[in-house]
């Protein structure tokens, strides 16, 4: 896969979001009459497209009901050693980046790690917000 697509409400306040996750901006463009840039990082690329008027995105996280995008998911296998810490630390990574940046939103859990079976292997699992309140998942095979 090229890249994931993410339209966003200010692109400066997710790019600072996407920057504390480890992403770095790989080129910054114009699509039409609106900001861009691809980031990449965590072993992918996403695109984020900033859009003028925006209307706040469905809640695919808390309705059983929606249908369409639910989120995407980081392996970070082989970069933590479990999730429980890794939050901890990105938790205090932050509150220190808000308090240079007033723009940055807050972190939001919408599930805090747990184990899960999937198939014949354990996972830890845990579900952040973006920026614009998107649901993204990181996993890590236990």
């Amino acid at each position: 896969m090229h890249h994931a697509s993410i339209r966003t409400a200010n692109i400066y306040r997710a790019i600072a979001f996407y920057e504390i996750l480890g992403f770095t901006v790989q080129e910054r463009f114009t699509t039409g009459y609106t900001l861009a840039c691809w980031m990449e990082g965590l072993g992918g690329r996403i695109e984020l497209i900033e859009i003028p008027e925006p209307k706040p995105a469905p809640d695919a996280f808390a309705d059983e009901h929606y249908v369409g995008y639910y989120h995407l998911s980081f392996d970070l296998t082989d970069v933590v050693e479990d999730l429980p810490s890794w939050l901890e630390e990105l938790k205090v990574s932050f509150a220190e980046a808000r308090k240079k940046n007033e723009q940055l939103c807050s972190l939001e859990v919408l599930l805090e790690p747990r184990q899960q079976m999937i198939g014949d292997k354990v996972y830890e699992v845990v579900f952040l917000a973006d920026s614009d309140g998107l649901p993204l998942e990181f996993i890590r095979v236990m």
